[in-house]
């Protein structure tokens, strides 16, 4: 490829092209085939979108084709150097067109949502008080040790969600800079989260609110604007892009109050020795000033790609496709009654492609076990990384043994853990119509195959003949 059909910068981000139920979009892998214990080879199914999508076509294409021509950004009078300093900085209008941000407000590449709201952490104004509701992921649940911080329970409602909120923001003690941390959709339960609300409660009372959007960018748009979030938080390794970069999008002030998030090169604009023999810096007030160090252009690249397929491809169609989906997989579950969905809001709450279950007298990852090596089919079990969560959900004691990915009890007994299910763009019928078919299958007659448990995960036995095809017993 010569230099004058090289790649050209993102483009700004297009209007849907449809508004109609859309196809599957084409993702990287879809013809992928895996061994089954039992014999042969079937297509991968990929259901564990939740954890980290495969990469749309469209993003893989675009990224090989810039490869060629990869330069270090901001650092280089090259060629290829200037070419992926614009190609750089346009993905980082691309996104702010793709999140319908603000004037002024910043877009700051990071490594990950965990990665952005740690940074987001690390800025707080003194004494800023946060408030989280004990249903967040780990990623916006924890990153505010250094703060004080308010848990706040379970809400059963979206409802009883902003009345929470609004209780605890307004008898907040003393009544200083207040920030909220909230879920877009659940990692969990697919459930949405009522984030205008809660940003007009945050604001009526003098906070300020970020929105962990890891889930919902995937699947529905999101606009900065309308919501009436301060920032967003997401990653690439959701949104078709699983190339290590993520995105903390929003108000500069405390971005450019704040230290730093990393020291070093692309951070400083001047260094300069002081009489004292110290060192003397000038920090930069842009989003380089949280970008030190060579970005991931790539990485990059890839969200600003994966941000102007999802809008071309038109958002209107994806959801009403996904949605058509997720009612298809409840009503499959729905007719298998040793299979209980798990739920915040109730059956009726909107939600994304994220379905999480457990099934009577089967231990979690022994059933997510047997689907993949009998089925071919991807799922996650554990506590997917939102402990708290998933405890309440199923009735635990907060003391009850349980980890994430891992089982605690033999195959067939019961363990605190649970199957989630995810699905989203590229995800084709046949393989939540195999999905279906399997789960009732598995509870009806039982596993073909022996497992153990191993390194804390269950797995095939390969030492032993298949099992009998009878169910488990609790």
């Amino acid at each position: 490829m010569s230099a004058s059909v090289c790649p050209q910068p993102v483009a700004p981000v297009a209007a849907p092209a449809t508004t109609t139920e859309s196809a599957p979009l084409p993702v990287l892998g879809s013809d992928v085939t895996v061994p089954l214990v039992t014999g042969g080879e079937v297509t991968y199914a990929a259901l564990d979108y939740a954890a980290s999508a495969p990469a749309l076509q469209r993003v893989w294409d675009d990224v090989a084709a810039y490869a060629p021509y990869y330069g270090s950004v901001h650092r280089g009078a090259g060629y290829l150097s200037q070419l992926s300093t614009d190609l750089f900085e346009n993905s980082r209008r691309t996104v702010a067109e793709f999140l319908d941000c603000r004037d002024g407000d910043q877009v700051v590449f990071t490594r990950s949502t965990t990665d952005s709201l740690n940074l987001l952490a690390a800025a707080l104004p003194a004494d800023c008080q946060v408030f989280v509701f004990e249903t967040e992921h780990h990623a916006s649940l924890l990153p505010w040790q250094n703060a004080r911080v308010t848990y706040l329970n379970a809400p059963r409602t979206p409802g009883d969600a902003v009345t929470t909120l609004e209780r605890a923001l307004a008898d907040r003690d003393p009544y200083g800079p207040a920030l909220v941390c909230v879920t877009g959709a659940s990692n969990v339960t697919g459930e949405l989260w009522p984030v205008k609300e809660l940003a007009a409660a945050a604001h009526a009372h003098g906070a300020r609110i970020v929105l962990d959007a890891a889930q919902l960018a995937p699947h529905h748009p999101v606009s900065v604007q309308e919501l009436d979030v301060d920032w967003v938080a997401f990653s690439g390794h959701k949104l078709y892009a699983p190339f290590g970069s993520g995105v903390l999008a929003g108000r500069s002030d405390w971005l450019r109050a704040a230290d730093p998030y990393l020291a070093g090169g692309g951070a400083s604009r001047k260094v300069a020795r002081r009489a004292d023999g110290g060192v003397e810096v000038e920090w930069h007030t842009t989003a380089a000033r949280h970008e030190a160090g060579s970005p991931n252009v790539i990485g990059v690249y890839a969200i600003a790609a994966a941000c102007r397929a999802l809008t071309e491809a038109g958002f209107d169609g994806l959801v009403a496709r996904e949605q058509a989906l997720v009612a298809r997989v409840r009503a499959g579950l729905a007719e298998v009654p040793e299979v209980k969905v798990l739920s915040l809001f109730g059956d009726d709450a909107p939600r994304v492609g994220v379905i999480s279950f457990v099934v009577e007298g089967w231990n979690s990852s022994h059933f997510a076990a047997a689907l993949s090596a009998e089925y071919g089919i991807g799922v996650r079990d554990g506590l997917f990384c939102a402990h708290p969560l998933v405890r309440t959900l199923l009735g635990s004691d907060p003391q009850d043994p349980g980890e994430c990915g891992a089982p605690e009890a033999e195959p067939g007994e019961r363990s605190l853990n649970a199957i989630r299910v995810s699905f989203g763009a590229g995800t084709p019928d046949e393989h939540l119509d195999r999905f279906i078919g399997a789960v009732r299958e598995l509870v009806t007659d039982g596993a073909r195959w022996t497992y153990r448990t191993e390194d804390g995960r269950c797995v095939p036995d390969p030492g032993t003949a298949p099992a009998a095809a009878t169910a488990p017993t609790g």
